[in-house]
């Protein structure tokens, strides 16, 4: 039973996709005063779109797609679907590669458009697909002796299968040491920092669960003879998905300015510095400092946060925290994130797909970089994720160059003109560009905590989650605020469980946690 708001105040921290949800969420019922507090001066989190030059960039590349319908619901009610794609083709830049049946890309900004799918593993100078598929092109690229050993390591995986209590174990299981060899060791090293063996498998689960080497056969019988309306496709196998013809920001931007005309507040530049507990262990008000460096208390209700659970428990105040959750909670590790974007007048890569592209490039959206000799671990190219993201798609090729790393260390710690010059000598090393003077305009951009990671103190995690449950009136969302590395339509959807409990008046944190644990729902890399 809905309850009334009776003009409650919610206090939202963080306006990415989690927090933005939930204050929209809320805001539908009459009664609620909702504020949003942001440390940026932009709204999206890790899904905002940054503008350099006229060129847009995507950090860390947002695919729209998810089998949860008021997830799908809420995207399209936001920005409307333009449409299907006429073809198999992919960023022609033009309005023939967009079906009717949705408003013209061309004429309307506010509009989602169709993509197709293509990610390739770039491995000792050859493409091959990803996720990993059994090709006659992937075949070729391996060659007979490899092909013989991934067979023969597949079969031993699957008469010796090992207890599951690492990273390493889950893909051996599923692929093989070969391939997992070949495939999953160097990149998963190059994201987390640690080698596989000392990563929980509890990321596997949660990441790429229905992948395996079953899973891709099922899935050629299934495009095979199956018609696209009735396949059951593992998320990890998609071949479509949306995306705003700006970038994944442009949908949190509609958002944030839909929140402000149903009387929702949003705080940018504006940092949480206390969050005071009372004695009937429910927070009573937040602390924060306002864009102006103004101290202010904001007496709240609920406390919905996505923040990162070690910065949310060093702002508690005004209670006990146990030693065991308090080490537990500040030795959640995380990974960030540097993107480089490199603008060049083309690659040289050759496109040798059937995949018909603007001037014969190559498809991708992402090239997964297997390559040891280079630190970058994936590039990420905007033009075929929308032609509209680069300033002039027809005579320059828009790259994001995506490197892992963590606060401090020397990848950090390099100045932004010497991390561009490496980026640009990786590239040649690559195979990507000629010479590093190929190079017409470059910029970086880095990411704190873009992703929880699953080793460390993460095995300590039920703790922390036991010592929050016991505050009366918090909910914890989003990927940060749950340590959880969840997808954007999972986020979204622990923002939407919290509010619904807000809104029903009951207590539905178990709902909120539960959000992507379900076996069923496979989940994308």
């Amino acid at each position: 039973m809905i309850t009334a708001a009776d003009n409650k105040t919610i206090v939202v921290v963080g306006a990415g996709p989690a927090g933005l949800t939930a204050a929209y969420t809320l805001l539908q019922q009459k009664g609620y005063h909702v504020v949003v507090v942001e440390e940026c001066p932009q709204v999206g989190g890790i899904a905002k779109t940054l503008n350099h030059n006229g060129n847009l960039m995507d950090i860390g590349g947002h695919r729209f797609f998810t089998k949860v319908d008021e997830v799908n619901d809420f995207w399209n009610k936001i920005m409307p679907i333009q449409g299907k794609p006429s073809s198999d083709d992919i960023a022609l830049g033009t309005a023939k590669e967009f079906a009717a049946g949705g408003p013209d890309p061309q004429e309307s900004d506010r509009v989602m458009l169709v993509r197709n799918r293509v990610s390739r593993i770039l491995y000792s100078q050859h493409f091959f697909d990803y996720p990993v598929s059994l090709s006659i092109s992937t075949l070729r690229s391996m060659g007979l002796l490899n092909t013989i050993k991934v067979g023969v390591g597949y079969l031993c995986a699957m008469l010796r299968h090992r207890e599951e209590k690492s990273l390493e174990d889950f893909y051996i299981n599923r692929f093989g040491k070969p391939l997992y060899n070949m495939f999953f060791e160097n990149y998963t090293q190059k994201v987390w920092g640690v080698h596989p063996s000392n990563i929980g498998a509890d990321w596997g689960r949660q990441r790429v669960k229905g992948l395996s080497i079953v899973a891709i056969f099922k899935d050629i019988l299934s495009r095979t003879f199956v018609p696209r309306s009735k396949r059951h496709v593992e998320t990890s196998l998609i071949d479509r998905f949306t995306y705003p013809k700006y970038g994944p920001g442009q949908l949190w931007e509609y958002l944030a300015d839909d929140i402000k005309s149903l009387g929702g507040e949003i705080r940018l530049n504006c940092c949480v510095q206390e969050i005071n507990i009372s004695d009937g262990n429910a927070v009573k008000s937040v602390v924060v400092r306002n864009e102006d460096g103004s101290l202010q208390t904001i007496d709240c209700d609920y406390l919905l946060s996505s923040m990162p659970l070690r910065d949310l428990f060093n702002g508690i105040k005004g209670i006990q925290v146990p030693d065991n959750v308090l080490h537990a909670a500040q030795g959640l590790p995380y990974r960030d994130f540097i993107t480089v974007g490199v603008l060049v007048n083309r690659l040289k890569f050759v496109n040798k797909t059937k995949i018909k592209t603007y001037g014969n490039r190559i498809p991708d959206t992402w090239l997964y970089i297997q390559e040891p000799h280079v630190k970058v671990g994936r590039l990420q190219l905007f033009n075929n994720w929308s032609p509209y993201l680069v300033k002039d798609n027809e005579n320059t090729m828009w790259i994001g160059m995506e490197y892992f790393c963590t606060e401090g260390d020397t990848m950090w710690n390099t100045p932004d003109d010497k991390f561009i010059t490496m980026a640009a000598d990786e590239l040649v090393k690559i195979g990507a560009i000629e010479s590093v003077d190929d190079v017409l305009d470059s910029t970086v951009y880095k990411i704190k905590k873009a992703y929880p990671a699953y080793f460390g103190t993460y095995g300590q995690l039920d703790e922390v989650r036991g010592f929050l449950d016991g505050i009366t009136n918090l909910y914890c969302i989003g990927r940060n605020g749950q340590h959880r590395y969840n997808n954007m339509d999972h986020s979204m959807l622990t923002a939407m469980r919290a509010a619904d409990a807000i809104i029903e008046g009951r207590d539905g944190r178990d709902m909120v946690w539960s959000v992507n644990t379900e076996q069923e729902y496979h989940e994308s890399k």
